[in-house]
């Protein structure tokens, strides 16, 4: 089966892209609107959008502050919640007119165009069309399938987007029947984070908090894009700088919304068009480049430390670290040609950056996947706490470490238990609360989900929301394997490639969006949500729901539970979907310190922290102490590459939310028109002998046994390092082998996957 086309056009490259936000953000709003008309009541939506008691944007996992700004969202949020609230409507009827294989050819965009899935959908394999059902016969078939398949051969998959509430039931269904293969979207991202993080500080989040960005005077920002993954934080960010706080990028990509921003919500800003200016210094480091950039940073502190008294926090290092000598030691023995060959920057630059650091008082380090989607992301994290602990930069005022996440409650829905690993779940207070025996061993992640399927080991999939199958790595042998599954269950919004892919025996079960009302027994109910800060949240749909039909991710749990599930007095799965607030009682009981008095204290303004450790400098590691780490590797990425191959970065469109394509248009890139593109440095595609606008094919260098390629992608000059390629994800994941993952997370490496030219 070929991968599905993305319609032909003509991709234009503008040498200088604009600025992130200003008219260009109101405009991208604008287009979203045009193409979904969403109607005058959106307008109320947004208007009551990360506001307290409104509705939590399901964009990103940005804070939802005690003070609120006049419109608390961004060109994201606005599109994200625009998309939901489409009037198109994907009825049964469409699928009467189309067979399961002819949709497949459709792009993502073309099939998310057709709306907001109506009605339960069963997949009928003597015609290849999904049908209309009822619920009934729905839960009451994939109830029966489930009672036959062995746990152990069942998957249940969280895409980051559900509530506390339906996550909670979801991890206490899947032991209930008797497994813990609990994969979710963070096993994709950033459960680097949470492994590579917990080895160096003890916590497997971020320590700081919304105050600490307004009293850093430098922010150390690495591998994330704000302007198109997380616009919110691009104004704070606005106004540290205003302020004299110095932002130092680490990027290979030179993003516009690290360079500059124009505030959609000043007046000022607007009128005049005049930008801010983000970053004081951008490095743009090669793949994977982090680790030898700032050991480079680190060496010249410690060189300025030999003539500065003072310079290193030595009393903090004392009482609280562990390594350091060791790490000072590896710094010695590490001369600056091998950083300079292995980030990618001059030294001149690292030193720069290690003014910048040594100058400041208070220091924060920013992150997202071009740092933890690497075959050693988990030790360019526990570099960037090497530079931070040099000076204390953990645990106090206006320092700390942010990793920033993507889906709204990824980190949320680990919290409450949705993890495959035995020793994160509340073993304890599950057999005190539920009466519920564990199962004993720890079930897959998304990379063993994957290896179970090709293996023919993993027999169903019950997916709560995303699009997985679009969103892993290894199309070609991953997609071949998903139809053999015996069921597949999606609990949906819109229609997407993954649905496409259906098992002997398939469902759709379409579902609210958090926007539209979930009224249950006691009236319209309220959800919780835990953002990147660690605060907690309520939030309520007010639209009126796009069908008649659906039912909330909550209801369906708790009917599928129902379905399938002997009865149990002490699994009330009616008195649970009647009303969420005995839901939130479970999740109080079953983690009292941190979500005591949960249903009160998630409605106030802000919301409630329910506390890190590491921000106390409590050290919850293996020494009990901070850990200085001494890295093994000077890039993150791949050590055996040949010198003829280039590393492929995978990238997110201005126009996408993660597999969900809004429109062909990559406005802070400069680039409009398809999506089928290698973006190279003019040098690059000089020195191979390219020409711009030339259609190559990508073929992956690791794991030469089996082949992988993606062909007719035309090739865009773009300012990037030598040595790299970047283009689009999802549609080159099919590139990424899924033997190449991150040493500690399993993670995918996509952000460094050697690949050679074909022309």
């Amino acid at each position: 089966m070929t991968e599905p086309q993305t319609p032909e056009a003509k991709a234009q490259a503008i040498e200088v892209p604009e600025a992130a936000g200003g008219w260009g953000s109101l405009e991208g709003i604008a287009a979203t609107e045009l193409s979904q008309r969403a109607g005058p009541g959106a307008l109320e939506t947004l208007a009551h959008l990360n506001k307290p008691d409104g509705t939590a944007c399901t964009s990103c996992a940005w804070i939802k502050p005690p003070t609120p700004a006049k419109f608390e969202f961004c060109e994201n949020g606005a599109k994200a919640t625009l998309w939901d609230l489409t009037s198109a409507r994907c009825t049964p009827e469409f699928f009467e007119q189309h067979t399961v294989r002819s949709l497949w050819g459709l792009s993502a965009n073309e099939l998310e165009r057709e709306g907001r899935l109506t009605e339960p959908l069963r997949y009928d394999p003597a015609s290849d069309r999904y049908l209309r059902a009822s619920w009934a016969e729905a839960f009451a078939a994939i109830g029966a399938r489930l009672r036959q398949i062995d746990p152990a051969a069942m998957t249940f998959y969280a895409s980051g987007k559900a509530a506390l509430e339906p996550s909670y039931l979801y991890a206490a269904f899947a032991r209930m029947l008797g497994h813990n293969n609990l994969p979710d979207s963070s096993n994709m991202c950033h459960e680097t984070t949470s492994v590579g993080l917990k080895k160096v500080i003890g916590s497997p989040v971020g320590t700081c908090q919304l105050e600490d960005l307004e009293q850093c005077d430098a922010i150390f920002y690495l591998g994330q894009n704000p302007g198109t993954n997380s616009p919110r934080i691009l104004h704070p960010l606005q106004q540290a700088v205003k302020r004299g706080c110095k932002i130092v990028t680490f990027n290979p990509l030179k993003e516009a919304g690290l360079v500059e921003f124009v505030n959609p919500q000043s007046p000022l800003d607007m009128l005049t068009g005049k930008a801010t200016r983000l970053s004081h210094l951008y490095l743009q480091v090669r793949p994977g480049g982090d680790i030898a950039a700032l050991m480079g940073v680190c060496k010249h502190v410690l060189a300025r430390a030999e003539r500065e008294a003072g310079l290193l926090d030595q009393g903090f290092i004392d009482a609280h670290c562990h390594g350091f000598e060791a790490f000072r030691a590896k710094l010695d023995a590490t001369g600056w040609d091998a950083l300079e060959a292995a980030s990618g920057v001059t030294r001149a630059e690292m030193e720069a950056a290690g003014d910048v650091y040594a100058d400041a008082k208070a220091v924060i380090g920013i992150y997202g996947m071009g740092l933890t989607q690497q075959v050693h992301g988990s030790e360019a994290i526990g570099m960037l706490v090497n530079l931070l602990l040099l000076r204390g930069n953990i645990g106090r005022p206006g320092a700390g470490c942010s990793p920033i996440r993507g889906h709204s409650n990824v980190q949320g829905q680990r919290t409450v238990g949705i993890t495959e690993k035995v020793a994160l779940a509340p073993v304890e207070t599950y057999r005190t609360v539920l009466g519920l025996e564990t199962p004993p061993q720890d079930g897959h992640n998304t990379a063993k989900f994957l290896e179970a399927l090709q293996a023919g080991k993993n027999r169903a999939y019950v997916g709560l929301g995303g699009n997985l199958a679009m969103a892993v790595p290894d199309h070609g042998q991953i997609h071949a394997a998903w139809r053999e599954m015996d069921l597949t269950v999606h609990i949906a919004t819109r229609l997407n490639h993954t649905h496409l892919l259906p098992g002997k025996e398939s469902w759709i079960l379409p579902c609210l969006v958090r926007s539209e009302e979930d009224i249950q027994d006691s009236g319209n109910q309220f959800v919780s949500i835990e953002d990147s800060f660690s605060h907690i949240y309520s939030s309520m749909g007010k639209r009126k729901p796009a069908s008649e039909h659906l039912l909330s991710e909550t209801a369906i749990i708790c009917e599928l539970a129902k379905a399938s599930l002997p009865e149990n007095p002490r699994w009330q799965w009616d008195a649970w979907r009647g009303d969420y607030a005995r839901i939130r009682d479970l999740i109080a009981q079953t983690y009292p310190k941190e979500f005591f008095d949960m249903d009160r204290r998630m409605h106030q303004p802000g919301g409630f922290f329910r506390g890190n450790d590491a921000r106390r400098r409590v050290w919850h590691t293996q020494s009990g102490m901070a850990e200085f780490t001494d890295p093994s590797v000077l890039n993150a990425g791949p050590q055996d590459e040949a010198e003829d191959t280039l590393r492929l970065v995978t990238l997110r469109s201005n126009d996408q939310f993660n597999t969900t394509v809004y429109g062909m248009n990559d406005r802070l890139r400069g680039l409009s028109g398809e999506r089928t593109i290698a973006l190279m440095a003019p040098q690059e595609i000089a020195r191979l002998g390219l020409a711009e606008g030339q259609r190559i094919t990508l073929v992956t260098a690791a794991d030469p046994a089996t082949r992988r390629a993606v062909g007719g992608l035309k090739v865009v000059p773009y300012d990037l390092p030598a040595g790299t390629v970047a283009g689009y994800f999802p549609e080159l994941n099919a590139l990424v082998p899924l033997s190449l993952r991150e040493k500690l997370s399993d993670t995918p490496a996509s952000k460094g996957v050697p690949v050679r030219i074909e022309a």
